[in-house]
């Protein structure tokens, strides 16, 4: 039998109707996957898709025997997902359920982390207003492993914590003026901000994708840009002796009322600088706690007049020229007038002395140097002392380096072609001293000035620093100007303060006046550098007060040297003389 007409016309209908909808579905379709493609694949991945930069490390600072003076640490940055945040439920000890508003939430990862609570509060409450959709916000950077934890106990679902390294630097003042910090800004002193090149790191680039729940989708990260550490950073520096060097300095520089002080210690061989401190020290852990005048390092970024220090280097070029010796016969009257009419006289009275050479050093006679200098040529002496390294910056290049002044030998005049053969009318850094005297003790040669020893990159490419020796004067003129120099420690009126048991010791004092406005004052610099074992010199140390209010001579910076140098010789074992002092004649 036919079914009825009307079953006919249903099944027809809603044949139809099917029909109807999938051409709805299908076109719906087309518009999704082909004609909308893009823009909504471009809407899916800003919601779904996280972009995170991975951190690299900096490369560490190491001394000479690798212990770290700056490293990096990890730290972690709390952030959060907006669009995922809401009240938290809580269970209980007995089962039961609490709900924890979204903003008392906010108040106890605030009180977790030692932030403002009202801060953090209405951060939050700005970002819901402003962009209730966004994936990211930050909550704290740099927080410790101890405060994560905490804030992880709090269990937070819509908390995420990225890893940050961050930089620490574990000696805290000890060599902090050198080493310098990092900012908020990067790089901003010391050997953190001039080898750069060597310890930067650089930053990768990660994206995942989350799930609705703001969840990580296992598998879905992809990694776009490698980070890549940076290189290791090791200096010359000893970090047991720096430590002593800043400690001697402090003490002294507080006891005589020194508005600064360096010292630095020089390995004679190779010009290898062993310590270098500054007082006041920086702490890179705590910048703001210093000054701003105390943040960089003197010992490369003050020049200063040096005075008598000069002496012995006065009386090597002479030698070297073949214009005096270190017996060479000087009548040294107590006052000399020069052609331009101004006076040089010494620091102590006296009349007419028949001195020699190395008695001009020892009794460290401003007018005595200045007579035999003038036997040399004003261009002359200009050149020895750009040989030595005067008027320019050292090897080193440390951030800040000052280079001094040197006027052009052409442009002295008579007063102060006078004045630069006893340390005035020219400025020097601590760093240039000490190169000064490096030269000295090594037979003439000077060594380019070392802070940096090494830079090893990730690949473990080692990059030293390159540098040629340059010969200032002979070894006969070097090796004189320390035989003169002992005789300030055998003779001179602080030998009881320089001497060192078991060891010959050359050292050269240096009081200069300060000028301020073109006019000397009643300040002063005072300095004593010198060599050990003067028969065959090992290091050279330089200690200088800037400004003392007691002790305005020279005696201030000798019992730090004695100490400093007896360190040296100790921590190195270099073996005690068994020479005698030569016996040079210092009057006639």
């Amino acid at each position: 039998m036919n079914p009825p007409r009307s079953s006919r016309v249903r099944a027809s209908i809603t044949l139809i109707a099917i029909f109807a909808l999938v051409a709805v579905f299908m076109v719906r379709l087309v518009d999704i996957q082909v004609v909308r493609a893009e823009e909504l694949n471009e809407q899916s991945e800003g919601k779904r898709s996280v972009g995170v930069t991975t951190y690299a490390s900096r490369g560490d600072i190491l001394d000479s025997n690798g212990v770290a003076l700056a490293d990096s640490v990890m730290r972690y940055d709390v952030t959060a997902s907006p669009q995922n945040m809401g009240d938290v439920i809580r269970k209980l000890e007995d089962n039961t359920r609490v709900t924890v508003p979204l903003l008392d939430v906010v108040k106890e990862i605030a009180e977790t982390l030692g932030t403002d609570v009202a801060a953090l509060q209405a951060t939050v409450q700005n970002q819901l207003a402003t962009d209730p959709d966004a994936n990211f916000m930050y909550i704290q950077k740099g927080i410790t492993a101890e405060q994560m934890a905490a804030v992880r106990a709090l269990k937070v679902p819509w908390l995420y914590y990225e890893n940050r390294p961050s930089r620490t630097y574990p000696n805290g003042q000890v060599a902090g003026n050198v080493v310098g910090w990092i900012g908020t800004d990067g790089p901003q002193a010391g050997l953190e901000f001039s080898e750069n090149d060597c310890l930067e790191a650089t930053n990768g680039s990660q994206t995942y994708e989350r799930g609705m729940d703001g969840v990580q989708i296992p598998g879905s990260t992809v990694t776009s840009k490698q980070a890549i550490d940076g290189g290791t950073l090791q200096l010359t520096i000893d970090l047991d002796l720096q430590w002593f060097t800043q400690q001697r300095i402090s003490e002294q520089a507080q006891a005589i009322g020194a508005d600064w002080a360096t010292a630095v210690v020089v390995r004679v061989s190779d010009g290898h600088v062993m310590a270098l401190a500054d007082y006041p020290a920086v702490d890179p852990n705590n910048v703001d706690a210093s000054n701003v005048i105390d943040l960089g390092s003197r010992a490369f970024s003050t020049p200063y007049e040096p005075g008598s220090t000069f002496k012995a280097m006065s009386a090597a070029m002479l030698i070297d020229a073949g214009l005096a010796d270190v017996d060479t016969k000087v009548s040294v009257p107590g006052a000399l007038e020069l052609s331009s009419g101004d006076v040089i006289s010494d620091a102590f009275a006296h009349p007419m002395m028949q001195w020699t050479t190395a008695g001009i050093i020892q009794q460290s006679s401003n007018i005595g140097i200045s007579m035999l200098s003038e036997r040399m040529s004003d261009s002359a002496r200009y050149d020895y002392l750009k040989k030595f390294g005067l008027g320019s910056r050292t090897e080193v290049g440390f951030n800040g380096e000052s280079g001094g002044i040197l006027a052009h030998g052409d442009d002295w005049g008579v007063t102060q072609s006078a004045n630069i053969s006893f340390g005035q009318g020219v400025s020097a850094t601590s760093a240039q001293i000490a190169s000064i005297f490096q030269t000295l003790g090594n037979n003439g040669e000077r060594m380019p000035l070392t802070l940096v020893a090494s830079c090893t990159a990730p690949d473990g490419t080692v990059t030293e620093p390159a540098g040629e020796p340059t010969h200032v004067v002979s070894e006969y003129a070097a090796d004189s100007a320390v035989n003169m120099m002992e005789t300030v420690v055998t003779g001179g009126s602080l030998r009881n303060q320089l001497q060192i048991p078991g060891y010959r010791v050359a050292a050269k004092s240096g009081t200069a006046e300060v000028a301020e406005g073109g006019v000397y004052t009643n300040d002063r610099v005072v300095s004593l550098a010198g060599l050990a074992p003067a028969e065959d010199p090992q290091f050279a140390v330089v200690v200088t007060y800037g400004k003392p209010d007691t002790i305005k001579t020279s005696a201030a910076a000798a019992p730090t040297f004695r100490k400093i140098m007896t360190q040296v010789l100790t921590m190195y074992r270099v073996p005690p003389s068994t020479e005698p002092a030569p016996n040079l004649p210092t009057t006639w």
